[in-house]
């Protein structure tokens, strides 16, 4: 079995994470991405990391056609499937755009998978599938609830498309790997997460009020039923969250899969508020930030983190970094954005 991955999406921010993990690991990667909500500059600092350029085609995994050009050349032997649309908000706003260009890029991909023999797939998927659990922390047995939000569905939706198309063809293998919420930046500072517009994420708009972007950070609600009062997350790095998705390929081209889907929690197992990143950022970085605590936010579950064990075991996965390490990094990324001269730090 060769070594050539397709990555959808993978000039985004998991996507080109996952690229540096893919070409260091010894794989082949061909990028598609449409740029919708990244920027071609992003291989660039692939190429500057691991000094190979991947080959990139700009397509839209809407479109059959482009897509069906890519892989008659015969190189794919693996798909990762990040091409999303992921803004909570925004699809609340536009249900139809985010169930036409998630569901039917999937649709698109397996369809391809089957008529040109490309048997394993890694697919993107989210924590959001458990909404808000009864019992904490997450495992992959946790029951999946009503989702929250159009995107929260997609991935409820995708998971479920790929799970009948496994057991219904036989000649395709899965794993959906459910993130937790990833943040931080390579450590080289070359790469990291480039919102477009106003960030949807908490550390982006952490970074940019430190940087002066923002003119303030709002935190959505004090009065949770958490220690502090504040929502928990499970933040995990995101080289850490990228190197399981070499795991999850390893594991299927070495023949260890014990079921042709596979679902694996991808977290740390330690739930952090947000006013716990707040004041980490604040102490690793030397800053202090201009913050103000408004009221709850529509769609905010309270708590979630993972139990990370069964991709521990059968991946042989670890999240590895610590949070010191990942809020410098995305500090430092942001200080690249800016013009701000990293080399002696």
């Amino acid at each position: 079995m060769g070594k050539g991955v397709l990555v959808t999406g993978g000039t985004g921010y998991i996507g080109s994470h996952t690229v540096v993990e893919l070409i260091e690991a010894g794989y082949e990667v061909i990028i598609v991405d449409n740029l919708s909500n990244s920027d071609e500059s992003v291989i660039e600092g692939i190429e500057a990391i691991t000094g190979i350029r991947p080959e990139f085609v700009k397509a839209d995994c809407r479109d059959i056609d482009a897509l069906e050009k890519i892989f008659k050349k015969g190189k794919i032997d693996s798909i990762i499937h990040f091409a999303a649309a992921k803004a909570v908000g925004e699809s609340v706003e536009q249900p139809l755009e985010y169930y036409h260009n998630n569901i039917l890029s999937l649709i698109n991909i397996i369809s391809l998978m089957r008529r040109h023999n490309v048997p394993n797939m890694v697919f993107s998927s989210s924590c959001t599938v458990y909404g808000q659990p009864e019992v904490l922390p997450a495992t992959e047995q946790t029951p999946r609830l009503e989702a929250e939000s159009p995107y929260g569905n997609t991935k409820r939706i995708c998971e479920d498309i790929i799970r009948d198309s496994v057991k219904a063809y036989g000649s395709i293998n899965a794993i959906a790997l459910r993130y937790f919420n990833p943040i931080g930046a390579h450590p080289s500072a070359l790469i990291g997460e480039l919102p477009r517009g106003v960030p949807n994420n908490l550390l982006p708009y952490v970074t940019q009020t430190a940087a002066g972007i923002r003119e303030v950070l709002s935190i959505f609600g004090d009065d949770y039923n958490t220690p502090d009062g504040f929502c928990i997350r499970d933040y995990i790095d995101i080289n850490d969250l990228a190197a399981a998705h070499v795991a999850a390929l390893d594991r299927m081209l070495d023949g260890k899969m014990k079921k042709s889907f596979e679902v694996f929690n991808i977290g740390t197992g330690q739930g952090v508020s947000t006013m716990e990143i707040v004041k980490t950022f604040e102490q690793v970085n030397g800053l202090q930030l201009n913050y103000r605590i408004t009221g709850r936010r529509e769609g905010d579950i309270e708590a979630i983190w993972a139990d990370p064990s069964y991709a521990n075991e059968e991946l042989g996965w670890y999240a590895r970094k610590s949070l010191y390490e990942t809020l410098r990094s995305a500090w430092k990324w942001q200080q690249r954005l800016c013009g701000i001269d990293i080399s002696d730090e």
